[in-house]
């Protein structure tokens, strides 16, 4: 009675839920570590192509696991859902099957007859296409194995080979510091709002000084990179703007006059100076600052104040050195 549900069930194998790429060609990721959850998204071609079954990395936290692991929590709900629809649909048509063979082979005008019924008609087998999120904006093409993904926010490691881009994460820090600097007055507004103006003033007054110490130690660490090839350095030593330099003339021949003014080194300087104080006096000035500086428009006791436009260059002199120290490095 029941031989195409026998059939079905024995037929049903595996379910296959196929996922749509974006408007791009891009499919959408999650790193499968729970503390991290990272969205993002690879190129469809490059899936096939370039990325291996055996290992895939986190763009933000560089986890690594199969290539079979890193489904979104989304697709992941949503297939489920459709495999148990599709086989519920299945396991209903063959028995909707059943009964229409049953009621056919059953004789007319008996004493007692029998008849099966099977609520509801003919359900859908076929799976949906699980839709794609947005794209991403911010798309990097590895320089290692050239593989494409796509993300929001910031990325460090290549999904494909777990590369580490050195430029790509100093010209990630230098922008994460510029998003800062522009939704200050967002940010201001929407504290103003839900507190008061001193609440808000002392908000973006501490993202303003963690913006000089996201830029120091961003081009601190693209130094201590670059250097490897050329032996250990000092501790440290890339925190302090004339030590570095030094270290660089020795290695390479050139030091940062190489690309910058003696005005815009001193410049540089002030600002690496008032990182030190905030760091290490609480933004309060004290002899030593006004002596490493040579900035007159403090006396012993002021507190520091950084603004926007500091930022600003700051982080446009820091990336003048970047580009010729990366240059120079490159070519040997």
């Amino acid at each position: 009675m029941f031989e195409d549900l026998k059939n079905v069930l024995g037929n049903i194998k595996t379910v296959s839920i196929p996922i749509d790429t974006d408007e791009l060609g891009f499919i959408d990721k999650q790193c499968p570590q729970e503390e991290c959850e990272f969205l993002f998204k690879v190129n469809a071609e490059d899936w096939k192509n370039i990325f291996r079954d055996e290992a895939v990395w986190c763009p933000s936290c560089r986890h690594e696991a199969p290539a079979k692991n890193w489904f979104t929590i989304e697709q992941a709900n949503n297939a489920q859902e459709q495999a148990l629809k599709i086989i519920e649909g299945h396991i209903h048509n063959a028995l909707l099957t059943s009964a229409q063979k049953f009621n056919q082979r059953q004789k007319k005008n008996t004493f007692i007859s029998m008849s099966m019924k099977v609520e509801g008609g003919v359900q859908t087998t076929h799976p949906i296409p699980i839709q794609s999120i947005e794209s991403m904006q911010l798309i990097i093409h590895c320089e290692n194995c050239n593989a494409r993904f796509a993300i929001i926010g910031s990325a460090f490691f290549c999904p494909a080979c777990g590369h580490n881009s050195v430029e790509r994460t100093f010209s990630d820090s230098l922008r994460k510091i510029h998003a800062k600097i522009a939704n200050i007055p967002i940010i201001r507004a929407a504290i103003t709002e839900a507190s008061d103006k001193d609440s808000a003033e002392i908000t973006c007054r501490s993202l303003r000084e963690t913006c000089i110490s996201d830029g120091v130690v961003a081009f601190q660490r693209l130094c201590e990179i670059l250097y490897v090839k050329f032996g250990q350095h000092p501790f440290n030593a890339f925190q302090r703007l004339s030590q570095s330099s030094q270290l660089w003339e020795q290695a390479i021949g050139v030091g940062y006059n190489h690309w910058l003014l003696e005005s815009e080194l001193t410049l540089l300087n002030k600002l690496y100076q008032k990182r030190h104080i905030l760091a290490h006096n609480d933004g309060v000035v004290d002899e030593q600052y006004i002596q490493k500086s040579r900035d007159s428009t403090y006396v012993v006791g002021q507190k520091i104040i950084v603004s926007d436009a500091e930022i600003l260059t700051m982080t446009n002199l820091l990336e003048r050195l970047a580009q010729g120290l990366i240059a120079k490095v490159k070519k040997g």
